[in-house]
């Protein structure tokens, strides 16, 4: 395993008995949740954001990298903050999103709040799945061709992510993203789901499919127009923010 890159690493703020556990993205770092989670902890909340295995140290890592790991780093990362907190809010961005609602199907929480997430992955990739194993040992990376999206171009110009994607990784990322899809009938809890107009990588119809197939009785749809994939660090954040800290503070009864 590779060293974690400057400005990679886990963070955690403490706060009050209300955690919120933050889950970045693929193939991105949890400084993609930081500012979010440092706004949080200014609510008052403890805050948490974790490193899913294989990210912000070194490509080939993400490699080795199964969908079970990422699984079971949000698992640890419950029970860390579950034991400091009474209650517990899981807030995940696209493939953090993705295993936010598929934990959320599992365990007991306040309540999910899933940002730009997938309701399943492009019709290449699901043509290709079959063959992605064995491809992924001649061709191992991919150089994404896509526009960014990014409104907020000097965040973008922050923004920690690896500038290629493992085809073994986005296998995996599939596979989970199938996981989720069998599990959101069983959600019991609150969500909130986050999503924006201007999103070049997840369409707004996966969103509405989502919502759909919650299971969950209180449910919500969000959408803002300025800001492309990356939610909690683009244009709108501040209201991303301020939508987020509301969700925490009407599921936990935790008021100002």
């Amino acid at each position: 395993m590779n060293k974690i890159i400057d400005r990679g690493e886990p963070f955690f703020y403490p706060g009050n008995d209300v955690g919120c556990l933050l889950v970045h993205g693929f193939p991105g770092a949890p400084e993609e949740m930081r500012w979010l989670g440092a706004h949080l902890a200014k609510q008052g909340f403890t805050t948490l954001g974790i490193r899913l295995f294989g990210h912000a140290t070194h490509p080939d890592d993400l490699t080795r990298a199964r969908w079970q790991d990422w699984m079971a780093n949000l698992e640890d990362g419950y029970h860390w903050i579950d034991g400091a907190c009474s209650q517990v809010v899981v807030i995940g961005l696209s493939l953090g999103g993705i295993l936010t609602l598929t934990f959320a199907a599992r365990t007991p929480l306040a309540g999910a709040v899933a940002m730009a997430t997938p309701w399943e992955l492009p019709p290449l990739v699901q043509r290709l799945r079959p063959i992605l194993h064995p491809l992924s040992k001649v061709w191992r990376f991919r150089t994404p061709s896509e526009p960014s999206g990014w409104r907020d171009e000097e965040a973008e110009k922050l923004n920690l992510h690896y500038p290629v994607q493992p085809l073994r990784g986005i296998s995996e990322v599939y596979d989970i993203n199938a996981e989720m899809r069998a599990s959101l009938e069983h959600i019991e809890c609150p969500v909130s789901l986050i999503y924006s107009t201007g999103d070049l990588t997840v369409p707004t119809d996966h969103a509405k499919q989502i919502y759909a197939a919650l299971g969950a009785q209180d449910k919500t749809l969000i959408w803002v127009e300025n800001s492309g994939h990356n939610l909690p660090r683009d244009a709108e954040r501040g209201k991303v923010f301020s939508t987020i800290t509301d969700f925490v503070r009407r599921v936990t009864g935790d008021a100002p």
